[in-house]
């Protein structure tokens, strides 16, 4: 946990944020999970098995006057790779050049990484300082895909200071292609065999249907 920390919420757990809890009502049941060990701090194997399955997330950073910018990052699954029990890791492909993350993140290196998982309504929040890193042939590599078609132009080295789940509420369930095809793959296939049965008894599906 960080150094300065008395617990690892505190990392946005204010005193301004506390004083809102207090007033709020909320207060009482955050410092009993504080008491109890609070947030966790490393990568644990739960963590691990989610973020193998996330093509997705959402990385937030903000410049030295406290502008933040949100912006999206995708891959194949399993992109954000984890390096160790404290850092996380990413491919930074090409994009359209604007360089907002690493402009902020040389001003700024606190960041922020949001993950959501719509078909099971669960979303991640990781705390923690992010690096840029260039010419690191060996790490590039190993978060490299040669099966995604995307140029790497660096690495994004993101260090937990702390994460948590957030609960279900508000999650609106959403799927991929992907998991729909796999879904329908069989019922696909169902009406393929029955439409060649009644091929096979002379008679269309327009003839069939018109018969009903």
């Amino acid at each position: 946990m960080h150094a300065s920390l008395k617990y690892p919420s505190d990392v946005v757990f204010t005193p301004t944020v506390k004083a809102f809890q207090e007033q709020k009502g909320s207060r009482k049941s955050y410092a009993r999970k504080e008491e109890g060990g609070g947030w966790p701090t490393e990568i644990d194997t739960s963590l691990r098995q989610f973020l193998a399955q996330m093509d997705s997330f959402y990385l937030g950073t903000a410049n030295a006057s406290g502008q933040p910018y949100i912006q999206h990052r995708g891959g194949p699954k399993g992109f954000l790779k984890v390096l160790d029990d404290k850092r996380l890791a990413f491919a930074d492909f090409g994009g359209n050049r604007q360089y907002i993350t690493l402009g902020n993140l040389k001003e700024n290196n606190k960041a922020t990484i949001f993950l959501m998982d719509y078909p099971n309504r669960t979303r991640i929040k990781l705390w923690g300082m992010a690096e840029v890193v260039e010419n690191d042939d060996e790490l590039l590599e190993s978060l490299s895909d040669a099966s995604y078609r995307a140029r790497v132009e660096r690495a994004i080295v993101f260090t937990v200071t702390a994460w948590d789940v957030n609960c279900p509420q508000h999650i609106t369930p959403r799927y991929t292609r992907e998991a729909i095809e796999a879904v329908t793959a069989p019922l696909k296939k169902k009406i393929a065999e029955l439409e060649a049965l009644i091929e096979s008894h002379g008679l269309t599906s327009q003839q069939s249907n018109s018969d009903l």
